[in-house]
């Protein structure tokens, strides 16, 4: 094991247990604080798409309120499918079919609420149902992207298997060649939400594969990480 690894490993454990501490209350409030900052970004604004992960039931920013706000804005959601086989550590983001959205609101439901649970109790949609389909690079405009802890140079630090790193890759790859000097931006934009105890002031060490995220939103900042 690398000294960039087991530097992780101390961080992950500190920052669980601060966020392991923020009682119900505190986590509802930091979260809705996230939300009004990212819904009034022009990013999220212009998007057309948008990549979500649904929440795990404690210590993690809450998204249920977001996932239907996104739908409600007009704009397709994605959100993520792991599958079952945990080992391969492989992450899809799942078109959120709009009649879903309809029908669950009608009877006061999330659109999520009949998918099976993975391992870690975050519902999933259907693997065996192909009205589901499976976003490709370049149809997700904003991807949000969840994360223990995160720092103002656009580092963060996942669960440590990393999903995110190899989805991120997977949606990117074919643009590498575009000519970044003439501002392209690479799709999806990453916006990175985090609750308070997720910044880590003294940075976040990171390894060749890791992706720097394009911004941060925290509940009392927002970083561009490029102006930054």
């Amino acid at each position: 094991m690398t000294a960039t690894h087991k530097a992780k490993q101390v961080l992950r454990k500190q920052i669980r247990s601060s966020l392991s501490s923020l009682s119900t209350q505190e986590l509802s409030q930091q979260s809705s604080q996230v939300w009004e900052t990212v819904f009034d970004l022009p990013q999220y604004k212009a998007s057309q798409s948008v990549g979500l992960f649904l929440s795990m039931p404690k210590g993690e920013i809450q998204t249920d309120e977001a996932c239907c706000r996104v739908l409600a804005d007009g704009k397709t959601l994605y959100v993520p499918r792991v599958g079952l086989d945990f080992e391969q550590c492989d992450m899809d983001l799942i078109r959120v079919p709009l009649n879903d959205y309809e029908m669950a609101k009608k009877t006061n439901d999330v659109f999520y609420d009949d998918w099976p649970r993975n391992k870690w109790n975050i519902p999933e949609a259907p693997s065996d149902d192909a009205k589901y389909q499976i976003a490709q690079p370049g149809d997700i405009d904003l991807l949000i992207v969840p994360g223990l802890g995160f720092d103002k140079h656009g580092g963060r630090l996942g669960q440590g298997k990393g999903y995110y790193d190899r989805f991120i890759l997977k949606m990117r790859e074919d643009q590498s060649h575009q000519n970044h000097a003439n501002d392209t931006v690479l799709k999806p934009f990453l916006v990175a939400v985090g609750l308070n105890p997720s910044f880590v002031q003294d940075g976040i060490p990171m390894m060749d594969h890791d992706f720097k995220m394009d911004m941060l939103v925290l509940p009392d900042d927002l970083i561009d990480v490029e102006k930054n």
